[in-house]
């Protein structure tokens, strides 16, 4: 972390004004308001003898680091990558592992990770274990002897269940265990996992820190050097980095993650709501929900419930009626932009998993994902109940 930022953390001040202040918001040499976007595949040595601090851009850019020092300082780690998407930093997190290690992992995790898990991963004889991570109980019993790491999704994608994450880093402590989160759907606004004992935080930053469906990319912190020191051999070796142009763009979105979290959440509540109140509707899903079975530890672990509901509308059949009718959410792959998106895990984010392991995980045929962007929410909550009641 540099310097600056150093100083921002100590100084106590809170998450809103760290999004814009963050230690890099002006340029120390032209005073220009944003940083700026150095478009450079490498750097010249004015002297041999004393190398540049950036030398080549895979290795390290300075429009880029400030974006890693940014994540660093909002997710209370000491180090922070940035990657070409959010799929690139978890599968570079993962190179971490080797041959013969075994990892426990969330059951319901998103479809991209279960597909790098189950197709690429095991290739390279690393073996996974996916279990309810609802229950500790069963996170402890699938320890084996080459087990090397714990991977939590919470709330989850898309069935937004609940991981306990004090109680995992505690017992994975006690058995040398690295702990890796997913906190893309909460945030470091609602939820900061290393100040719960979280060893590397990851996001597909593509979501709700850019925020407008215009950037794919993706984060990871570290929360010590050493973790720090092996990212970096990693990202700098895979070469999966993120270009200057997107680092731009994903910091100018994450100025205004708070102010959008915030509208966010407070409409998601009112549809999740409107959506429990349906006889039509045979299950939603939202931590906000007094009858969610983990709101108690997510509320001991987040500020917030986030911007994510996911609903079941009986069948798949009615589920695609519905994506066909609906007028304003975007119908679309990814969520936590401006604009409201309604997916369809089924056909969408977890095409990759097999249907009876969908099943399993409570992911159905009728099953919809519904991330709330910044429109008027009598207007969404109007749009879709027509397109729940048209024939």
């Amino acid at each position: 972390m540099s310097d600056a930022n150093r100083k921002k953390t100590e100084s106590g001040l809170k998450f809103e004004t760290k999004l814009l202040h963050f230690g890099d918001e002006i340029d120390q040499t032209t005073g220009a308001s944003s940083v700026p976007i150095y478009q450079a595949s490498t750097f010249h040595h004015f002297d041999i003898f004393n190398p540049p601090q950036h030398d080549y851009s895979r290795s390290g850019n300075p429009t880029r680091q400030a974006l890693e020092d940014y994540i660093a300082l909002l997710e209370g780690g000491v180090r922070g990558f940035a990657y070409s998407s959010g799929m690139a930093a978890i599968s570079s997190v993962f190179m971490m592992f080797s041959a013969g290690d075994h990892i426990i992992v969330t059951e319901d995790v998103y479809g991209g990770t279960y597909r790098l898990l189950t197709t690429i991963l095991s290739r390279m004889q690393i073996e996974t274990t996916f279990v309810d991570m609802t229950n500790i109980e069963e996170v402890k019993a699938a320890l084996k002897p080459n087990t090397k790491a714990v991977y939590m999704e919470t709330p989850s994608n898309p069935t937004l269940k609940i991981t306990d994450i004090a109680a995992v880093t505690s017992w994975s402590k006690e058995h040398e265990l690295i702990t890796i989160l997913d906190n893309t759907f909460m945030t470091p606004y609602y939820q900061r996992p290393i100040e719960f004992g979280v060893d590397i935080v990851v996001h597909s930053a593509t979501k709700f820190l850019g925020g407008h469906s215009d950037v794919l990319a993706g984060l990871a912190v570290a929360r010590t050097d050493e973790l720090g020191t092996q990212l970096k051999r990693l990202q700098n070796g895979l070469g999966t980095v993120l270009g200057a142009q997107e680092s731009w763009l994903l910091m100018r979105g994450m100025k205004t993650l708070g102010a959008r979290m915030a509208h966010s959440e407070q409409s998601t509540a009112k549809l999740a709501a409107w959506l429990k109140g349906r006889k039509d509707i045979t299950a939603v899903y939202y931590p906000g929900l007094e009858d969610h079975p983990g709101r108690e530890a997510h509320e001991r672990q987040s500020t917030g419930y986030g911007a994510v509901v996911s609903f079941d509308v009986g069948s798949g059949d009615r589920a695609k009626a519905v994506l066909n009718r609906v007028k304003l959410p975007i119908v679309a792959v990814s969520l936590g932009a401006v604009e409201s998106i309604l997916s369809y895990p089924t056909m969408m984010s977890h095409a990759a998993m097999p249907a009876e392991v969908r099943h399993e995980r409570g992911i159905t045929d009728g099953l919809l994902r519904f991330s709330v962007g910044l429109e008027d929410i009598d207007d969404l909550i109007a749009d879709l109940e027509q397109a729940l009641e048209a024939e």
